[in-house]
């Protein structure tokens, strides 16, 4: 199945879906030297962000979690790419300083996809390519 999608930061990427329906902090939601959802009262609790393909609604909280993104990539602990339904600029930022592919404007159905499908992320293309339907 493909989609189409709006660019925000270029790069094609590809990677087990990790979704969730919540908004992420990355200042306080994820730990920056593990790469793991640390907070007990998130969905994504426990998981680990690195070589997904990251689909959430889109961010929020602190401007530093721009920096968390970038501390993610520097260590390898990064998503493969990030889908959002609409971005904001804490996580634009991120992507776009830490080089990941990131897309958004996308229907909401995709935050139905289970995780663990194959995603791939064409930034440049503004194209999704999902290994299975959609539920």
């Amino acid at each position: 199945m493909e989609i189409g999608c709006h660019k925000v930061s270029s790069g094609v990427a590809r990677g087990p879906a990790l979704v969730t329906k919540e908004p992420i902090t990355f200042l306080g939601n994820v730990d920056p030297t593990t790469g793991v959802v640390v907070d007990p009262a998130h969905e994504l609790f426990g998981r680990s962000v690195a070589g997904a393909v990251l689909i959430f609604p889109g961010g929020k909280g602190s401007t530093v979690g721009s920096y968390v993104i970038y501390q993610l990539k520097k260590r390898d602990i990064a998503p493969a790419a990030m889908i959002n339904i609409r971005s904001e600029p804490i996580v634009a930022v991120g992507a776009i300083i830490s080089g990941i592919p990131l897309v958004d404007r996308v229907p909401e159905e995709i935050l139905q996809i289970d995780n663990d499908i194959m995603v791939e992320v064409d930034a440049d293309r503004e194209l999704i390519r999902i290994s299975e339907p959609i539920d």
